[in-house]
């Protein structure tokens, strides 16, 4: 890159944050153009932050997708909400995300706090418009626009792509001249045996819905290529908190796994491009969650 180019290239990193069950892993996915983030109906379904690199000529936008911020009892949720709240402060820009149909949301104050407390400039996202009536909106922009020093607020639905262009644009207009940090090759800087354990997770959560909270982890115990990455083997654990737990995963006669697996197995193939072997074990890892010995062992 020459030297005038590199003073007109403009760059930033974004924190993409708001309560659970926002849209925020919708949002990355969306502007990514493909899937790093897992998403599901329940609320705290991501984890750890997710980092994802949009690329536009002129510019680059280092997003990272975030915990949703709430109030925290686990010492797993106080990781994933210590993240978030880390994101705050190592970013140029935030997006604060939240939900039109439920704006009143009581964890948004927590996320305004934090906001005035870090003084990053910030944008809120108004998601989910395609839920709600359009009379709805201008109420929810008024008292947000009292709440906090927002440089723009936005409208968008993350699933149907509406507001993305205009989102987008108030993004570009604040960011900085500044290098590219990443290749534009690149849209993610996960691994391969963290994003094949995130759809495994994923499907978990879609398969057991109530019957299993959020006591489910998944570790990829090794990822073998075929010569000439025609096939991927693929050997994982699901560890859960206890035995009756585990008989739930497994189903009558192995059909819970067996359905988790397929859809879990179809994920990989559709995002990897290639053919994938899954095998999947289930183990009891009693009060993992609580445990902070447990909770590194298995990524958190």
């Amino acid at each position: 890159m020459k030297k005038n180019d590199k003073e007109k290239f403009l760059s930033g990193f974004i924190a993409i944050v708001g309560p659970p069950n926002v849209g925020k892993s919708t949002l990355l996915n969306r502007l990514l153009g493909r899937k790093v983030a897992i998403v599901s109906p329940k609320p705290q379904t991501t984890r750890n932050r997710v980092l994802g690199v949009y690329h536009e000529k002129g510019c680059q936008m280092v997003f990272l997708d975030t915990p949703g911020i709430h109030r925290t009892r686990t010492p797993l949720h106080k990781s994933m909400v210590a993240s978030a709240q880390a994101a705050l402060v190592e970013v140029d820009l935030v997006t604060m995300m939240i939900d039109m149909t439920r704006p009143d949301d009581p964890e948004a104050t927590r996320i305004l706090r934090d906001l005035k407390r870090v003084g990053n400039p910030a944008i809120l996202a108004i998601n989910k418009i395609d839920r709600g009536s359009p009379e709805r909106l201008l109420p929810i922009m008024e008292t947000f626009s009292r709440l906090h020093d927002f440089k723009a607020i936005v409208p968008i639905s993350a699933l149907k792509g509406e507001g993305i262009r205009e989102f987008l644009a108030e993004l570009r207009a604040r960011l900085t001249p500044g290098p590219p940090f990443f290749p534009e090759s690149m849209t993610t800087d996960q691994t391969e045996p963290f994003l094949v354990s995130e759809f495994i997770r994923e499907k978990v959560y879609l398969f057991t819905r109530k019957e299993l909270p959020y006591s489910a982890a998944v570790t990829v115990e090794g990822i073998e290529e075929a010569k000439g990455r025609t096939l991927m083997r693929i050997h994982a654990k699901i560890h859960v908190e206890s035995e009756s737990q585990k008989a739930i995963l497994i189903g009558k006669g192995g059909n819970m796994i067996k359905a988790i697996g397929q859809s879990a197995r179809k994920e990989i193939e559709r995002v990897f491009g290639v053919k994938v072997y899954l095998d999947l074990m289930v183990r009891v890892e009693k009060n993992w969650s609580k445990d902070p010995k447990a909770l590194r062992k298995l990524g958190y």
